[in-house]
Parts: C-alpha cells; sequence; structure tokens
C-alpha cells in the first residue's frame, strides 16, 4: 500500500497528535532521555505516542531527512580523503558507505554516501568548505535522497 501525505495547519490537529511531536522533539533535544519522561512532562499515555510517533513530522525534517551521494576526485596524497571525512563528520554529516577507485595518473575517484539528517550547515556550504581542502580536485553531488 502507497502511503499519502497531506499538508494540513496545526490548529486542526488534534490534541494526541501535537503532543507526540512535542514528545519527539524534547526526546531529540536531549531535554528528556526516555519515551516515559516525556509523555508525562507532555501529558499523554505512551500507547497514544507510539500510535502516532511515525505519522507525524515537522516538514522542514522531512526535507531534511535524505541521503546524499558525493563523487569527489582527490589527489593520491596521505591524509586528503581523512581531512574530508573530517569535514564531513565536523558538519554534521553521517557517512554511510564509502567507495574507491584505484588512483590513476595520481587521482582517486571516491564515492560518499551521505546521512544529512543532521547537518548543521547547508549541504552547499559544506561542499564548499570540502573543495578548498589541498587535494580535492573536484567534489559534486551525484544523488540525493
Amino acid at each position: 500500500m502507497k502511503e499519502k501525505y497531506y499538508l494540513v495547519r496545526e490548529d486542526i490537529l488534534p490534541e494526541a497528535v501535537l503532543k507526540t511531536l512535542q514528545v519527539k522533539q524534547l526526546l531529540a533535544s536531549g531535554v528528556v532521555k526516555t519515551v516515559h519522561e516525556a509523555v508525562a512532562q507532555v501529558g499523554m499515555s505512551r500507547s497514544a505516542f507510539y500510535k502516532y510517533k511515525d505519522g507525524i513530522h515537522l516538514l522542514n525534517q522531512i526535507e531534511r531527512e535524505s541521503i546524499v551521494t558525493i563523487s569527489f576526485d582527490l589527489e593520491h596524497r596521505s591524509g586528503v580523503l581523512s581531512k574530508v571525512m573530517g569535514l564531513i563528520a565536523g558538519s554534521g554529516g553521517n557517512v554511510l558507505t564509502i567507495n574507491q577507485s584505484i588512483p590513476l595518473q595520481g587521482i582517486a575517484n571516491v564515492v560518499i554516501s551521505v546521512e544529512t539528517s543532521r547537518l548543521t550547515e547547508d549541504l552547499d556550504e559544506m561542499l564548499d568548505l570540502i573543495q578548498k581542502v589541498p587535494g580535492v580536485r573536484k567534489a559534486q553531488i551525484v544523488g540525493q535522497g
């Protein structure tokens, strides 16, 4: 069964749905450590939270929850890939896969899949920083979803 999504104004949502979102935000921010604490704080049952938790998301969260595939041409020098990985991690990206070719004529192609849901900066800003790393010849997004 294919899921359908609707854009709904907040003031017409049922209270349990809105409280579910509050619980998710409390957990994500680290204000509380457990679901039990969070539901107690917002005044809802755990069963109601579990009923709605996978069905309600902030719109900007859905837009950001994605995986990006980036292709790099890197000079075959020690530490270049390590610096790229450090910048990705420092920007909040989570590296999922790394595929690297054997360097030919001093250049290796590296394709990295990155989870971007927790980026602390814009993806384009992160790519600009990576482009400035000595030894990075090219960095471009080749897939997103």
